[in-house]
């Protein structure tokens, strides 16, 4: 009797971005509360630890077309979401405002969502789209 092994439950691990510049990334990923180790700038690949065991990574270009020389990136950016729960309503504005006074791209500006979160969007450096939220029954900070 011939038997064929059983392949194992792939378990969901990494969140991996393709990056123009690594650089700007960072330091828009770190504003955002995300740690990278102090040099992260200059090395082809970084990941940091993310709350619940998941890990987001960052490749740039260049890294990816070692390994796949066709890669391109996608036209206009939109390479993927991400969210950020903000704690709070008020939470979800003092971020928007911190991130468009260091000179990122507002999308979208806080508003009381009809699905119960204070909502905005923000713009990475490679345009794509992080949302702020949180729900709009937790009190103010």
């Amino acid at each position: 009797m011939n038997s064929t092994p059983t392949a194992p439950t792939p378990r969901f691990d990494l969140i991996g971005l393709v990056v123009s510049d690594l650089t700007a990334s960072l330091a828009f990923y770190r504003r955002l509360g995300l740690e990278f180790p102090d040099g992260s700038e200059s090395l082809p690949h970084v990941e940091a630890a993310l709350p619940g065991g998941l890990r987001i990574a960052f490749d740039t270009e260049e890294t990816v077309r070692s390994f796949h020389p066709d890669w391109r990136a996608p036209a206009g950016g939109g390479r993927i979401g991400l969210a950020f729960h903000c704690g709070t309503p008020a939470g979800v504005d003092a971020v928007h405002q911190d991130m468009a006074a260091a000179g990122y791209t507002s999308e979208l500006k806080p508003f009381d969502a009809p699905w119960g979160q204070r909502y905005a969007v923000v713009l990475d450096p490679d345009g794509n789209g992080v949302d702020l939220f949180a729900p709009l029954g937790t009190a103010a900070e």
